[in-house]
């Protein structure tokens, strides 16, 4: 590390996205010991069942995969909230490739034709400097070597914030949100849908729901937390 670095480190310390201790050189955005310990929901089909159960009878989806289990005050929400709120791009992208890893274990990159990210209406896109969805799946993407498309799922109303919603508000709040600007993209295609946070699973219905309208021939979701 040359001087330069050497004080611009000692000045704006980089901190573990999620215990916000400070990472050492070789550490990027999580610190070893939060690698480690985050609460890592497993890849199999006892807990697959259990966030598959989310969309029981509303939505008919092939699989449902989530990578960390959301814990309020816990170190998965202070990365969620830095990806929401704190313009990370970098982040995002890297925590989607983590994802990835785990999901190309699984075979998952020969089940998929397409991937799309949940959309931020442009108002709030602007406002919060980008879409942290959208680099989610761009990790996952490259990982996976699957296409990744943005402008294909589109949010046409700005709605207020969904935290803190019943899922009974939150999918009132969604209702003629989403649309697909070409259905041919659509028709036939495998298509996984990734959103960051897995609650109650009203936005994702409401966007998968479009997705299977237009003609996808399965669809799975993939997040990179989910509150069990």
């Amino acid at each position: 590390m040359n001087p330069l670095q050497y004080a611009i480190e000692l000045m704006y310390p980089r901190l573990c996205s999620a215990c916000f201790s400070t990472l050492q050189v070789y550490e990027n955005h999580i610190c070893i010991k939060c690698n480690l310990s985050l609460p890592k929901i497993a890849l199999h089909e006892n807990e697959q069942v259990k966030l598959d159960k989310k969309f029981w009878g509303k939505l008919n989806i092939k699989n449902t995969y989530s990578f960390l289990q959301f814990v309020k005050n816990g170190p998965v929400q202070n990365i969620l909230h830095k990806l929401k709120y704190k313009n990370s791009p970098e982040l995002a992208n890297f925590m989607g490739k983590w994802f990835g890893n785990q999901l190309l274990t699984l075979g998952f990159d020969k089940e998929i034709d397409l991937i799309l990210a949940i959309p931020l209406h442009p108002i709030k896109q602007k406002r919060r400097g980008y879409n942290q969805a959208d680099q989610i799946a761009e990790g996952i993407a490259e990982v996976l070597n699957i296409e990744f498309r943005t402008g294909l799922l589109i949010r046409n109303q700005f709605t207020e914030t969904q935290t803190n919603k019943s899922r009974y508000k939150r999918f009132e709040n969604m209702e003629g949100v989403f649309s697909i600007t070409n259905t041919d993209e659509v028709k036939g295609k495998r298509i996984a849908l990734v959103d960051d946070v897995l609650t109650t699973g009203a936005t994702l219905e409401i966007a998968g729901g479009e997705l299977i309208k237009a003609g996808c021939s399965e669809l799975s979701i993939l997040t990179l937390a989910a509150a069990l």
